[in-house]
């Protein structure tokens, strides 16, 4: 069955931002299953994607992101030219914070603070630039001739989603050429969708799977873990089952703890001292650690080595007064038993060096197993997994062992699932025909108190009427499937004599029954500002407030009936909700 593309521009192209390492790729609307990526060089690193960080002139003059950033910086520190710059590396995990704001700060590698959202701004700026010049080698093309995606986490807040849309914007891309998806959304397009590119690819993947079949999508990032439930629909549309959940349970942790290691082994001061002066050997060592990550077996016996840079050893001898970098193990009480030096390398006993993925990848085994406890997920029998690091041997290892009597499928490039998967989705926006609802979302209204439900602090005078303050009117329920172009609406009756203006709050709360919207557990997701005229000042007005879900947005209206016309409206992020 051949499908064709619904992207009306000539190309789609896909931005993935990610914790460690970003990219872009795109494919053309005449032949859309051929999807194109970059190659980037990092020393002995070739790779579709290049490392998150973005080298910034204090004066924005000059940007630098990727492999081409840590080089410069290498450079600049060098010649002590470089406190005209930021650094800025793993800035993605900012987003993370449920109360990120537009002011939110961004701290570079020396410490030196930005805007959170010129940060983004600057680095999707940067990939934009050459992303447009490897399409335009391909055909003549205009900036309105290709439709962007971005790919944003499930975790972190809603704020954080609206200012990556922003940033985007902000970047240069049009927002009516803009769309988002969903990280884990865009990887199980991409494993449904990839039989129809079959002309380019062996593996069929989800494809062959039969209409009313579930499969829990384990996506597995260098930042976090997202895990979902999915079912194959009647027309190949995918429904979301269960909503993605997880943890810190990406790469990254385990760079933390070999890093954690490292700094122990030498004394946090000499590690510093070492990353601040010597930048060049610090990535050396990242990006060798990194290549371990993706090669550990694990069953293997013996060792593993890695070469420690000469200006280590220098600093952390002189700071330890002693002759040899061994005399600085034999001083470490701690690690001394763990590790040698040899020939210029640190050597580790390979269950030992495997201990550094214990934590992470027992998270991910834990969380994994609690939600196939969930109703919706015992008659799952398929995993998928996706990811950069879901490649690693130690992460598939333990998942087959801990869920044999699963069927488990790493698909053909499952670290590019999410970046590849976000070019099939401009193509075929409808992919996703029937998601869950994140939250519940509700309106803020001042019901007639009731003594029988209503709790006496709550109650206001308004005129002859006894009012209960903030209750949460509730829209829709946590859990509930929700298409594309779903609406509620809930009708109120203004009174007369009110203020000029009426402020239409929508909240959204993490509970399914919430009763009042300054409970703990909500959170305002918007307010607008519904001015009233003159005219009907001094009469009762009847206003309607709507919830359209679209496919990649959720607009709020408020309307005046009485007086059609009068009408606004504010749109969110759907993927932030």
């Amino acid at each position: 069955m051949k499908i064709d593309s619904k992207c009306t521009s000539l190309a789609v192209a896909a931005i993935d931002i990610g914790t460690t390492f970003s990219g872009y790729a795109f494919s053309l609307t005449n032949d859309w299953g051929r999807v194109f990526t970059n190659q980037w060089n990092g020393g002995k690193l070739i790779s579709p994607k290049a490392p998150t960080c973005l080298l910034l002139k204090k004066d924005f003059s000059e940007s630098f992101f990727g492999y081409e950033a840590e080089d410069k910086y290498t450079e600049l520190t060098s010649e002590e030219s470089h406190k005209e710059y930021y650094f800025f590396q793993r800035f993605k995990m900012i987003l993370h914070q449920d109360d990120i704001k537009r002011h939110t700060l961004c701290c570079d590698v020396t410490g030196r603070s930005l805007k959170a959202i010129l940060v983004l701004e600057h680095f999707i700026r940067c990939i934009k630039k050459i992303l447009y010049q490897h399409i335009a080698a391909f055909l003549g093309i205009n900036e309105d001739d290709i439709d962007y995606v971005l790919t944003v986490p499930t975790t972190g807040g809603e704020h954080a989603k609206l200012i990556m849309r922003e940033a985007a914007v902000n970047a240069g891309i049009k927002r009516e050429y803009l769309a988002i998806v969903l990280e884990p959304e865009a990887a199980s397009i991409y494993c449904q969708y990839l039989q129809f590119a079959n002309k380019y690819t062996s593996s069929r993947v989800l494809g062959v799977v039969k209409p009313g079949t579930k499969y829990m999508l384990v996506h597995l990032g260098s930042g976090t873990a997202d895990i979902t439930v999915h079912q194959k629909c009647e027309d190949n549309t995918l429904e979301e089952v269960l909503p993605a959940s997880g943890g810190p349970w990406g790469g990254k942790a385990v760079d933390d703890q070999f890093i954690k290691f490292l700094s122990e082994l030498v004394e946090e001061k000499v590690w510093e001292n070492f990353k601040s002066e010597h930048m060049e050997d610090y990535l050396e060592i990242t990006r060798s650690f990194e290549t371990k990550k993706r090669t550990i077996k694990p069953d293997k016996s013996g060792s593993t080595r890695m070469p420690i840079p000469q200006a280590l050893v220098k600093l952390c001898t002189k700071s330890h007064r002693v002759k040899t970098f061994k005399e600085v193990i034999e001083k470490n009480e701690a690690h001394k038993n763990n590790v040698s030096f040899m020939s210029g390398k640190l050597v580790w006993n390979n269950d030992f060096f495997r201990g550094f993925f214990k934590k992470t990848i027992d998270g991910i085994v834990k969380h994994m197993d609690e939600i196939f406890q969930e109703s919706e997920a015992r008659d799952v029998k398929i995993i998928v997994m996706v990811g950069s690091f879901s490649g690693c041997p130690l992460v598939e290892d333990a998942v087959r062992k801990n869920f044999c009597n699963y069927s488990i499928i790493v698909p053909e490039e499952g670290d590019l699932a999410v970046l590849k998967g976000a070019v099939y989705f401009g193509h075929i926006p409808d992919a996703v025909s029937l998601r869950s609802a994140r939250y519940t979302y509700g309106f803020q209204t001042w019901p007639e108190f009731n003594e029988d439900i209503h709790p006496e602090e709550k109650r206001v005078q308004c005129g002859k009427l006894s009012r209960c303050r903030d209750v949460f009117l509730k829209i829709v329920t946590k859990g509930d499937k929700i298409t594309a172009g779903f609406t509620k609406s809930q009708f109120f009756r203004v009174p007369c004599n009110r203020d000029n203006v009426l402020e239409c709050g929508l909240f959204i709360s993490e509970k399914k029954n919430p009763k009042f919207v300054d409970d703990p557990d909500c959170k305002l997701l918007g307010t607008l500002q519904f001015p009233f005229s003159q005219s009907n000042q001094n009469s009762d007005t009847l206003v309607e407030e709507k919830l359209v879900f679209g496919k990649t947005e959720l607009k709020f209206t408020a309307e005046d009936i009485y007086n059609s016309g009068l009408k606004y409206e504010i749109n969110f992020d759907l993927e932030e909700i």
